[in-house]
């Protein structure tokens, strides 16, 4: 994890490290290195900030391996404050390239970063970001929503979001709100949510409701930094979709954290995604930025056994394992708890111990089989540099339709039935499936960070409430879901609230 100090001398958030050349290469230029990211913008408030650098030679060429990982020095401070209040992180990425993280714990009128290499300061270093500079419990959103999405580079269109409100024309706020509880209320795990000026309400359904607290913190964390549409929506909080395409009852709109082929529930990024974007540098140590900078050895030095390890959710996942006793030099496949086939776990145990995620990268090849629905570790599989191979499957996160196979990942059929000929292809096409997993990392880095991750949920919620036909309400049984307290480092928001002041 990443450590935090504060001292008279060295200010908190403040990493320094020396510069390492590698031993007749090429010399590091601090003049031609490039730095950007949505880190150097002051507008772009996320939980863990980030910014790119990427080393170049003195004759302009980009390193594509690690001019060692102390190879930079990042220094972030508050000009106007006497501490600093920053937690900082550098991650080498191993092919030339580094993200710089930070969190901030207090906000600031403006902050200056410096990033030097060999006490130089590198690129356009020191960037000054002008303030003010909230931190992620700042309560303070942009009053323009349209504003907020050119600041943070969100795209027009996001085609999944595109795909699953087609099939809602229109939506009534008063007709769902009696009808789905009466559905789905008794048997189902649900959060019936408004928001309404910019403030969240909540009436949950159903016994087992824990969940609620990711959709709860993504949603606070929204309105803390821009104005969200009002709105009216269900949250399964369940682990299969629950709207049935062939269903004979007019169907209803239900967001999920998994979507399906034979379901039309409106899918969002899981929980498991969410929350790492959101606890990033806090209480996580699995999210997409640390992925990256734990990708094991270089592709030609990996272990070509294919690895798995998981719970035994699925009967593929009992076969897998079969198949892992009878060809252990080709797939090293286990379980690491037992839970709903606990009568085989005589012919399928032991149950082995948990690895490291960052552990499986020491293998080329990367086995991603569904659990109870699709297997949520895919965006992190993606972010490293082994290859994966993937189940077909009717489950879908939100990203899944944007995934090409033979492109991204290389697919086996459902039944497992082809998986060893498709490892073989990989084994005896070495620089293709090097290519494939290049390609799923470039998708992952693309695509699956933070802030795209922010960007899909604003987008989805905004469509969503140009499809409703009446006033969203705040109905009888809900509750107000508060932010969280800000004692120890308040912020004072520059913005008009010109509702409160009318």
């Amino acid at each position: 994890m990443f450590s935090l100090w504060l001292t008279c001398c060295l200010p908190w958030g403040t990493i320094l490290l020396v510069l390492w050349e590698p031993a007749g290469g090429s010399q590091l230029s601090p003049e031609n290195t490039l730095v950007w990211g949505p880190g150097l913008r002051a507008d772009v408030v996320l939980p863990a900030r980030y910014f790119y650098v990427q080393a170049v030679d003195s004759d302009g060429k980009r390193f594509t391996v690690s001019p060692g990982e102390n190879a930079f020095q990042v220094k972030i401070t508050a000009p106007d404050e006497q501490f600093t209040r920053v937690g900082v992180q550098i991650l080498d990425r191993k092919d030339g390239s580094f993200i710089v993280r930070y969190r901030m714990y207090a906000s600031y009128t403006s902050l200056k970063i410096e990033v030097q290499a060999k006490d130089k300061h590198i690129a356009k270093s020191p960037y000054i970001l002008k303030g003010p500079v909230y931190h992620e419990n700042c309560d303070c959103p942009q009053e323009d929503n349209g504003a907020w999405l050119e600041e943070m580079s969100c795209p027009p269109v996001i085609p999944q979001i595109q795909r699953d409100l087609a099939q809602f024309p229109t939506v009534d706020s008063d007709k769902i709100a009696q009808e789905i509880p009466e559905r789905f209320g008794q048997r189902q795990s649900l959060c019936h949510y408004t928001i309404k000026d910019n403030k969240v309400y909540i009436k949950t359904h159903g016994e087992h409701v824990g969940f609620r607290i990711f959709m709860d913190a993504i949603l606070l964390s929204l309105t803390r930094k821009v104005k969200m549409p009002d709105v009216e929506f269900f949250v399964n909080l369940g682990d299969w979709p629950l709207e049935k395409k062939k269903s004979s009852l007019d169907i209803h709109p239900i967001f999920s954290w998994c979507g399906s082929t034979d379901s039309k529930d409106i899918v969002m990024p899981t929980y498991d995604l969410t929350d790492s974007v959101l606890e990033t540098m806090g209480r996580v140590s699995l999210d997409m930025m640390s992925v990256q900078a734990n990708t094991g050895p270089l592709w030609e030095e990996k272990n070509t056994t294919a690895i798995w390890r998981g719970r035994d959710s699925r009967k593929e996942r009992l076969e897998l394992v079969k198949l892992s006793r009878k060809y252990p030099e080709i797939i090293d496949a286990a379980f690491t708890n037992f839970f709903f086939f606990q009568h085989d776990e005589s012919l399928y145990g032991p149950i082995v111990k948990h690895i490291s995620f960052f552990d499986f990268f020491k293998y080329k090849y990367q086995i991603n089989i569904d659990g109870t629905v699709a297997a949520y570790r895919m965006p992190y599989l993606l972010a490293g540099n082994s290859v994966v191979l993937k189940q077909d499957s009717i489950y879908y996160e939100h990203f899944y339709n944007e995934l090409q196979p033979w492109k991204h990942y290389i697919p086996f059929k459902n039944d497992l039935s082809d998986l060893l000929e498709k490892l073989q292809w990989a084994k005896d096409h070495d620089e293709e499936a090097k290519n494939i997993a290049k390609a799923g990392q470039d998708f992952a880095r693309n695509n699956l960070m933070g802030d795209h991750i922010f960007c899909y949920y604003f987008k989805l919620f905004q469509e969503y409430a140009r499809l409703q036909v009446n006033e969203p309400r705040i109905r009888e049984g809900m509750e107000k879901v508060e932010q969280p307290d800000e004692d120890l480092f308040p912020c004072h928001c520059h913005r008009k609230k010109v509702k409160e002041e009318l």
